[in-house]
């Protein structure tokens, strides 16, 4: 082979692995910050032990609703996962409150997956999470553009049978 077609070869595979690891950027330029997302429903908190987190979800009232009665996440779905740190004690043990719950401290972002109609189609099947996005949001609810947003879908893809929600459970019973 000559040094041309080498050096050709090779700056097409640079260029095809470099559409590859970035095409994720991508899709979570569709999502934007949801203002307002605190007026929706908190249906969950979660404590992380394993990073010393304290975690609330968000969803639309009449998202919940959906899925209470039954039917699928609808289309325009947005869900906001507000991030804190655990407050932690003199040993770096997270402190608890009475219920034995991770007492939450500073904010250290949000997450957010949104549902649109033909979203994903852009994605191989191995990461494709159906129509949902993702994107992560500094606490000044600026994107995140450090985030590793294939970590997201890489995470969420087991739970198809769910719709790609770790939290479908806590959905139907929330208040």
């Amino acid at each position: 082979m000559s040094k041309l077609k080498l050096t050709t070869a090779l700056a097409a595979t640079a260029a095809l692995l470099a559409t590859a690891t970035t095409g994720l950027r991508a899709g979570g330029e569709k999502v934007k910050f949801p203002e307002g997302f605190d007026k929706g429903v908190l249906y969950t908190t979660v404590d992380r032990a394993d990073n010393k987190q304290y975690r609330e979800l968000y969803a639309p009232a009449t998202v919940i609703a959906a899925v209470k009665a039954g039917k699928p996440v609808p289309d325009g779905t947005v869900l906001t996962l507000a991030n804190f740190k655990a407050k932690l004690d003199a040993q770096g043990n997270p402190e608890k409150d009475a219920k034995g719950r991770f007492i939450k401290d500073a904010l250290i972002g949000y997450l957010v997956m949104e549902k649109r109609a033909g979203w994903g189609t852009e994605y191989p099947a191995d990461l494709r999470n159906g129509e949902w996005e993702y994107q992560a949001f500094t606490p000044a609810k600026a994107v995140n553009d450090k985030a590793d947003l294939k970590a997201c879908f890489t995470c969420h893809k087991p739970k198809d049978k769910d719709d790609f929600l770790f939290s479908l459970d806590r959905m139907k019973t929330a208040n």
